[in-house]
């Protein structure tokens, strides 16, 4: 089972990828990426230099010892980061 979020988070990357992140005040280290996807749409440009696109990531993550399943999202257009959805 799933929940949808869409609270604001900080994210750590290399090479472009999420290697943790900051949510609630919990520090998660990333442990494996499941999945990744870029959705680009013409109207969520904000200038002619942004591509409109948002970059998806399924990762497997977690505070300590425990894991679980985490959407992240990040948007070209404004910089940010945010998690979607966790699952049980």
């Amino acid at each position: 089972m799933s929940r949808l979020y869409g609270d604001p988070i900080e994210v750590w990357t290399r090479d472009g990828e999420p290697t943790q992140f900051v949510w609630r005040d919990r520090l998660y280290l990333v442990r494996r990426i499941l999945d990744h996807w870029v959705v680009a749409r013409e109207w969520w440009k904000t200038s002619e230099g942004d591509p409109g696109e948002r970059r998806f990531w399924r990762v497997e993550a977690g505070p300590g010892r425990e894991a679980g399943s985490y959407e992240l999202r990040y948007d070209t257009a404004g910089n940010g980061w945010l998690l979607l959805r966790a699952w049980d």
